[in-house]
Order: C-alpha cells, then structure tokens, then sequence
C-alpha cells in the first residue's frame, strides 16, 4: 500500500484508510465482535495504516473495538477518534466546551488502549463554543502528550481558518465522493493553502457507488440510510444514473465501479486519504485495490464528462442533521 501524507503535518498514513463505523453503528446490526477485530486485522495485514473511530459510533463500543484489534500493532498504525457531541450522541446534541473535550479524550485514550491519540477530530463544529476555545484546549492536549494532531470534520473554510490559527489542523474530514463534490467550491483551496489534508468519509456514497444498491435494496431501520433523503425510492431511482456512468467507465478499465469511485478520489490531490469502510473481506480487498488502479488525464476527463450531465437527487441528511454541517 502506498503512503500518503496529509498536508504539512507531516502524519504519514497509507493511501487508503478504514472507516470503522459501519461494524458497529449505522448501517444496521453490529457485527459480531470477533468477525469485527478479524476484519480490522486483515486491514491492517493488507497494507492499512490509517484507522477512523469515534466515542459516538455504538456510542462508545466502536473505540473499544479499535482499541482491541490494534493493540498487537499499535506502534505501526494512526488511529484517529472524535469529540463533540453530548452523550456521545448526534441526536442528543452538540458540546466541545473545554471541559467536554477532555473528559472525551481521557476515556477515548482508555477506549483505545493507547497512551496517545494520534489524530483528535473535532466531530462537528458548536456554534456555542467559540472555535479559537476548542482549538486552544486541543492545544493544550497535544502539549500534554495526550494527542499528536487536531482534526476537524464538516467545517466551513471560515471555520477551518479560525481554528488554523491557533492550533494548525492536520486533516479535515469531510464528505466527498462523485456523488458528493460541493467540498471542490471552497473547501479543497482552502486545504491546500493552509497546507490540511483531506480525509473524505462516505467516499462510495455510502454504498451507492458501488452499484450493489438498487431500487429494490430495502435497508434495516436501523440503517441511517432508511433516514436519508438521498435514499428515498424516488431520489435512488433517479440516482442509478450515476451508477450506469460510473459501471460503463469501470468495466473499460477493467475495474469495478467502488474502485474507479476511489481512484477518482486519490487521483483529485496527493493529500487525499479516503476512509471507506465495510464488514465484508471481498469488499475490503476490492477497495484496497483502488489504490494500484490508474487513471489518466484522458480518463478522468472521460469520468468528468460522463458523471457532470447527472444531477444527483435528494438531501444528504433528514433535516434536523443537515444543520450540524458547514458551520
């Protein structure tokens, strides 16, 4: 697996990362703790170094996973966690006050099994809680040797600035796929300016591009995606659009739709590291592939053409969570 670093941090990590949420949280079911650690670990045999986490996926049990699977390579791996919700929950609300922070980073570090966090998000941004507060306690964190980087995921690029300046941000995290790309308007220069590597999550449309979702597909209720506007009949109806596009372009490269999906992605700026997750081991191998698949100039004007004339229907979030974003 190739390596890539994420801005000027100076934080090393492989090309490609593992979203770890969906084996606890999210998508349905849990998976069975032991199948989870395996899949981890299998992850990690294949050449990933770069693991996502946070106290609000499970809530909490999802870090523990983490936490378990990694121990034996702890030395070898960037595991990155999150703060910033009351209760460890979206739904619950949001709290980054200074006090909040650390009381979530003294429990992730106990979650995880690690003396320190290497990469410390905030999860989404509190418009309660002045930015230039958050980034000092983080601050004051990594001066404690409690955490190596600070993150920030959904933030506006007035946001990230703010934030920049008081305590350089390693990575925004953030979503961006073909599906997803308003982040190309003002996010991307303002990452590349200040010198912050991007880490898109939900770089496969959470599934969608992959092309093994389809009108039919009926999702468990407690899939965040029976929530979704952007999964509703009719917008998956009209969505399969892309999908044809992104098959016909995948099948004369030989690849397979996630893989061109996530080639795209690491091909848009070498400071790129998408996180895509999964609970199955064919999946995890037919994403770790994308990373040895290339594409041209020719071809990823080929894909711009393709892709530009479809208009992607229905809101990323139901309502009440479209709010938490691009503050």
């Amino acid at each position: 697996m190739q390596k890539r670093k994420l801005g000027r941090s100076g934080l090393e990590v492989s090309a490609l990362g593992l979203g770890c949420m969906g084996l606890s949280f999210g998508f349905g079911p849990a998976t069975d703790r032991s199948e989870a650690v395996s899949l981890i670990r299998a992850a990690f045999d294949r050449g990933v170094t770069f693991f996502d986490t946070a106290e609000a996926y499970g809530p909490y049990v999802n870090e523990e996973l983490v936490g378990e699977a990694l121990a034996p390579v702890r030395d070898q791996v960037v595991i990155a966690t999150k703060f910033g919700f009351k209760d460890a929950s979206a739904l619950v609300g949001l709290d980054s006050r200074p006090e909040h922070i650390r009381a979530v980073a003294e429990a992730a570090l106990k979650r995880l099994r690690v003396e320190t966090i290497d990469l410390l998000y905030q999860h989404r941004v509190d418009p309660d809680v002045p930015i230039e507060d958050v980034a000092g306690t983080v601050k004051a964190l990594i001066g404690e040797g409690k955490v190596k980087h600070f993150g920030m995921s959904e933030a506006s690029a007035q946001t990230l600035r703010r934030a920049h300046a008081v305590q350089p941000v390693a990575a925004l995290q953030s979503e961006y796929s073909l599906w997803w790309r308003e982040p190309e308007e003002e996010i991307l220069p303002t990452l590349e300016e200040l010198g912050i590597g991007f880490v898109p999550f939900s770089p496969l449309g959470k599934g969608f591009l992959t092309g093994a979702i389809t009108a039919d597909t009926r999702f468990d209720e407690a899939d965040f995606r029976s929530h979704s506007p952007r999964f509703e009949p009719d917008a998956r109806a009209a969505n399969q659009a892309l999908v044809v596009e992104i098959g016909r372009i995948a099948a004369s490269k030989g690849a397979t739709p996630a893989q061109i999906a996530l080639a795209w992605l690491l091909a848009q700026k070498p400071w790129i590291v998408p996180i895509p997750g999964t609970t199955k081991l064919h999946r995890l191998e037919e994403n770790l592939a994308a990373a040895a698949v290339e594409l041209t100039a020719e071809d990823l004007a080929g894909i711009e053409r393709a892709v530009s004339g479809v208009a992607v229907q229905g809101a990323r979030y139901p309502a009440a969570l479209q709010a938490l974003v691009q503050r």
